[in-house]
């Protein structure tokens, strides 16, 4: 299937009330065993990819490693094929466009893009962020691939554990309305548990709503009924391998 097909077909799967589930992997070998198992599409985990080979999370595994894990996952699995590329390991519109570019021409048909300030403090402001999803939209608009830029705010991912707060739902409502403008496609809230203002978002955002699997969240079942359009699992899968790893081998050595 031909790149843009796949980023049609990507961008299609998110359907409020019947959402996108993503288990994400971290190389070639986790994406061929997710797309054997049934999976609709293939979905990187930033935490994992970099975990899987030894850097800690944050942009600290390299950018051409990150790039050139995605484009052989491109090549060994025939489904969309989507990116975390956290904060795009850059600040300025000019290197986003980059960073974009070499992403697309890697052969995924989308990205995560947080706005967390990556090895920094707090969140970008609301016109800063919009000003980079602007200069990702014009990449993906002179490639020619339809990117679907899920753009992640860490409002509620900030304060894990603490309780979710109207302040909260107001702040990341006020965010998905102006990244929708900005040219994003869709709305990744990690850290959000609350039934209700799940509901409320997935009402309230102009883009479809994706929320990521940690203890205390809804079952997938509920979440679709919620108006889920995406879920995500994150580094759970790759924590379980590596602890049944961890596990086996203990059983072995310790004989």
């Amino acid at each position: 299937m031909e790149q843009i097909d796949k980023a049609k077909q990507f961008a299609s799967l998110h359907q409020k009330g019947d959402p996108l589930v993503l288990f994400n992997i971290w190389d070639a070998g986790s994406a061929k065993a997710v797309a054997e198992a049934g999976a609709k599409a293939i979905a990187t985990g930033s935490w994992s990819v970099a975990a899987g080979h030894g850097y800690a999370d944050g942009e600290k595994l390299p950018i051409d490693f990150a790039i050139e894990n995605i484009r052989r996952i491109v090549e060994v699995v025939d489904l969309p094929a989507t990116l975390d590329f956290e904060g795009g390991y850059a600040e300025s519109p000019d290197e986003l466009k980059t960073n974009i570019s070499r992403v697309i021409e890697a052969g995924a048909v989308g990205i995560n893009f947080e706005d967390q300030i990556v090895g920094g403090e707090g969140l970008y402001s609301i016109e800063n962020q919009v000003v980079r999803i602007r200069a990702i939209r014009e990449a993906a608009e002179e490639s020619g691939v339809p990117l679907f830029i899920n753009a992640r705010t860490d409002v509620f991912l900030k304060t894990l554990p603490a309780a979710e707060t109207e302040a909260q739902l107001g702040q990341v409502i006020e965010r998905a309305a102006a990244y929708a403008e900005a040219g994003a496609s869709g709305l990744f809230a990690p850290g959000l548990r609350n039934a209700e203002m799940i509901h409320r978002l997935c009402e309230k955002s102009p883009l479809p709503v994706n929320i990521f699997v940690i203890d205390g969240v809804p079952s997938n079942a509920e979440m679709a009924a919620l108006g889920v359009a995406r879920i995500s699992y994150g580094p759970g899968p790759y924590r379980k391998m590596i602890e049944w790893l961890r596990s086996e081998a203990t059983s072995i050595y310790s004989q």
